[in-house]
């Protein structure tokens, strides 16, 4: 990983284990999740059930970001509910592809997962074919919504985990050192590329000034190599740089990083982006309106906890969010209420757990990962009525 993509490599290791954390986490409560389920037998009948039997073969595209979570988040389930999975991964992560199915070679029936060498234009021949009969994929919403047209134009089942504009609420009344630590964390982490990061921190006007010093003073300790690596490749660090520049000359406010900062002596150079720091970001801003996939906190100001809300749901993603606030009970309601998004925390980052779903709502994806709702989503729920 931390040759195809930049990853550090304290970071990588993380990942591995997390991906066993889920495997554990499957072969503890998977087969409950299979068990058919007994409902009232219909009348004149002894009884009736619901079972879930696998779809067949199922195509898997996956992202350069965390390039062993996603393939084992999306095949662990699936497998276990009895289909085969094609993995298709990003062109620079074949290398992990092909790990993947080293990994699991020994631990299936022959050909159960395989991972495919092959780029985009192709991916729709496959995808065709009549063997596949349902897709996921985790990547942009532009791929996206290409997949999930085709899928539906085959009329096969696609689930897509999209990007997303995750905002932050940090409310007047919350631990403001708590909600920076949190924000800058779950930020930089992973150099930015992730997808339910927090790229919006709106915060309410009274403490908007002592929560930026905090954050830049937390930025300031992040350690290149440790904290956060290079970008993907120069392509993605000149498009963060692009977003940057332009929020900029819109309007915002530098208060760290950018583009002008010195290179480490350790890096070549070519994809190398620094934690950074934009304040007065507005709406119609690059930074509110885009998704910038890299290690960019945009502050925005809001007058009270009715226009966070606003401003925190004023996007067309639908990922995810969180509210900082001493006021749990308030926090709760508006994370249930208020927060239009799939997966809402109180008082600490987002991030993603075998034992809960995963996904959003509006442009940020359709179906989950994870829990019972990733297991069940490629298979054939059964209706069995016995007379």
């Amino acid at each position: 990983m931390c040759q195809e993509m930049g990853k550090p490599l304290a970071q990588g290791k993380a990942e591995v284990m997390k991906c066993a954390y889920l495997v554990d986490w499957y072969a503890e409560n998977g087969a409950e999740f299979l068990k058919d389920t007994e409902y009232p037998a219909l009348p004149g009948f002894q009884k009736s059930f619901v079972t879930y039997q696998p779809l067949g073969l199922i195509l898997s595209i996956m992202p350069w970001n965390f390039p062993m979570w996603q393939v084992v988040r999306m095949g662990v389930p699936t497998l276990m509910a009895g289909n085969g999975v094609l993995l298709k991964h990003a062109p620079n992560c074949f290398g992990s592809s092909l790990l993947c199915e080293e990994l699991l070679k020994d631990l299936l029936p022959d050909g159960l997962f395989r991972s495919m060498i092959l780029d985009v234009p192709q991916t729709n021949k496959v995808l065709e074919h009549p063997s596949i009969q349902g897709v996921a994929l985790t990547g942009s919403e532009v791929a996206g919504r290409a997949v999930a047209a085709k899928a539906g134009s085959l009329l096969k089942k696609a689930v897509v985990e999209l990007g997303g504009s995750d905002a932050y609420a940090i409310l007047a009344d919350c631990d403001l050192d708590m909600a920076a630590e949190a924000v800058v964390n779950a930020r930089v982490a992973n150099s930015g590329q992730t997808c339910i990061a927090p790229k919006r921190a709106i915060v309410e006007k009274s403490v908007k000034a002592a929560f930026e010093q905090k954050v830049v003073e937390k930025i300031s300790r992040k350690k290149y190599g440790v904290d956060y690596g290079p970008l993907v490749h120069p392509v993605g660090r000149d498009q963060v740089a692009k977003q940057v520049v332009e929020t900029q000359s819109q309007g915002a406010k530098l208060l760290c990083g950018g583009p002008d900062v010195k290179v480490p002596t350790s890096d070549c150079g070519k994809s190398f982006f620094p934690p950074t720091v934009l304040t007065d970001v507005r709406p119609g801003m690059t930074a509110f309106e885009t998704e910038i996939f890299g290690p960019v906190i945009s502050i925005i100001e809001a007058e009270d906890e009715l226009e966070v809300i606003r401003l925190a749901n004023q996007t067309h993603y639908g990922l995810a969010g969180a509210i900082f606030t001493s006021d749990l009970q308030k926090g709760e309601r508006m994370a249930v209420k208020d927060i239009d998004a799939g997966m809402c925390f109180v008082n600490d980052f987002v991030r993603s757990d075998p034992s809960l779903p995963f996904g959003g709502v509006k442009s940020s994806g359709l179906g989950r990962e994870c829990a019972a709702f990733g297991m069940l989503e490629f298979v054939n729920v059964k209706t069995i009525c016995v007379k």
